[in-house]
């Protein structure tokens, strides 16, 4: 990929144009890192790119933006540019083809602000950002009320990459992040969901959480978790706190490398106890699991979540509480269990449900992980009555989580040996359908 990009740059120079590297892939090689990816910068504009390029996909050409494609890679390829007013709080009304140093004082930090001159081996710096790099901070370009206005998603991209790379704020940046806050309100809820998911994939997750909270946007994008704050839990069990605490302690014990699925699994777990919470003879939270799922649902319909991912979140939050059921199961309801595609995510978010507790308390979770590990010699992979595609055609159920919970059921009295075919199965179904 760096040959190929390398190409490209000496291709535009060649042909009498300015041309470099820039943005991340200038910071990560100064850091030492392996670029992902090789954004270019040049003074040629989009109609002359796509003329001297072979592949082109005009992505954003009114805004300067074109798409190299040569093999598998994707290069974007922008014009030197000074922006207009950004009356939608994400992109300008108008851009102006401008000059390398002006392309640079409109990008977003100065980290994200430099570029590589691959011909003289140097990097061009307008914005101080070798400096920052040095001392770790992450710092706006100019005045930082006008970066986060001029693209109201750089409120959480700041404190992505503040987490990301394990710096500090410049004294200026958290205060306007803090400022600017309510401004997430006009972003779309793909591109925060988008920020989120990248956010709870890194390794300082938790650091991040509580950074969205002290400056007030967590209120305004998952209000839900908030309502955590406060809930008492058994203290034998929950020494680190209430609920919230809980659920970051729980978040910060996930493996460093995560899925998305699982990573808001974990976030979102206990998310039904605020309105579960009762006390009777001790704290209880009773079907705080199922109430979770609805609520953690709702929660993803909101940001846009696809289906597949809703479905894939809501069993793991839905079932999460079973797990201590299991070693006492019979082996053919073990063997529901142990099947489930799911199950290896299950038992990542049981332990880091268990690690997020005080006392930590790893016996159940090792005692399944040696179950689930022995399953395809002491256990048959149970066959099911019906599919879910049967069940959605049969019945005229939608694609969701009720297939799921239907198919769990139809199972579970299977392996009960309530019913033993397809045509009882359907029999079962039928009764739970009319509850």
């Amino acid at each position: 990929m760096q040959k190929t990009s390398i190409k490209i740059v000496k291709k535009l120079r060649e042909a009498g144009y300015e041309a470099y590297w820039a943005g991340g892939s200038v910071r990560d090689i100064l850091m030492g890192r392996e670029p992902k990816d090789y954004d270019i910068v040049t003074s040629a504009r989009p109609h002359e790119i796509e003329k001297l390029l072979k592949y082109t996909i005009p992505v954003g050409k009114k805004f300067g933006v074109i798409l190299a494609v040569v093999g598998e890679h994707h290069f974007e390829i922008a014009t030197f540019r000074s922006d207009a007013a950004y009356t939608d709080g994400r992109r300008p009304d108008a851009v102006y083809f401008k000059t390398a140093k002006e392309d640079a004082l409109r990008r977003d930090f100065t980290i994200n602000g430099m570029f590589y001159d691959l011909l003289k081996k140097e990097v061009l710096d307008y914005v101080g950002g070798q400096e920052d790099l040095k001392k770790k901070i992450l710092r706006f370009i100019g005045n930082p009320d006008e970066r986060i206005k001029e693209d109201n998603l750089r409120i959480l991209r700041a404190i992505r990459f503040k987490n990301a790379l394990e710096f500090y704020y410049a004294p200026k940046t958290f205060q306007a992040i803090r400022k600017n806050a309510k401004l997430i309100i006009n972003v779309s809820a793909e591109r925060i969901k988008e920020e989120l998911d990248k956010i709870l994939k890194l390794k300082g997750r938790e650091t991040a959480v509580r950074e969205l909270e002290a400056a007030g946007i967590l209120k305004m994008i998952l209000p839900e978790l908030l309502e955590l704050k406060g809930v008492r839990q058994p203290e034998k069990y929950h020494k680190e706190g209430d609920v919230y605490e809980h659920t970051l302690e729980s978040i910060a014990n996930l493996p460093e490398k995560v899925s998305g699925e699982l990573a808001w699994a974990i976030l979102l777990h206990d998310i039904g106890k605020a309105d579960t919470f009762k006390v009777k003879d001790r704290i209880r939270f009773d079907g705080h699991a199922e109430v979770g799922a609805e609520i953690a649902d709702k929660i993803m319909r909101r940001l846009k979540f696809s289906n597949t991912e809703r479905q894939h979140i809501i069993w793991l939050i839905h079932h999460h509480m079973i797990l201590g059921n299991i070693p006492k199961a019979k082996p053919n309801r073990q063997a529901f269990w142990f099947h489930q595609p799911l199950f290896p995510e299950l038992l990542e978010l049981l332990k880091a449900d268990a690690l997020g507790s005080k006392p930590k308390d790893l016996s159940l979770y090792n005692k399944l992980k040696a179950l689930e590990e022995k399953k395809h010699k002491i256990l048959p992979k149970p066959k099911r009555l019906l599919t879910g595609n049967q069940v959605m055609r049969i019945f005229k159920i939608p694609e969701g989580p009720e297939v799921g919970r239907l198919l769990d059921e139809i199972h579970e009295a299977q392996l009960d040996h309530k019913i033993e075919t397809k045509e009882e199965a359907i029999e079962f179904a039928k009764k739970l359908l009319k509850k």
